[in-house]
């Protein structure tokens, strides 16, 4: 395994502890605030959006190799 692929491997797990802590930290926001089911629902929704438009991302950058 070159270092290259070991750096990308890393990155991805790296970033997806991170959406996981994300998660954990806008359900305490929405529970310590008692945002109830609809601020719930926009905050999760906010959340759900980014990293969606992260995995576009992503897709759309292997895709075509780059910029």
């Amino acid at each position: 395994m070159t270092w290259e692929e070991y750096e990308a491997l890393f990155m991805q797990g790296l970033i997806a502890a991170l959406i996981i802590f994300m998660f954990f930290i806008v359900f305490d926001l929405a529970r310590k605030t008692k945002a109830g089911k609809l601020g719930s629902f926009v905050l999760f929704g906010a959340l759900c959006l980014g990293v969606i438009a992260y995995i576009i991302k992503a897709v759309v950058v292997d895709s075509f190799g780059g910029y």
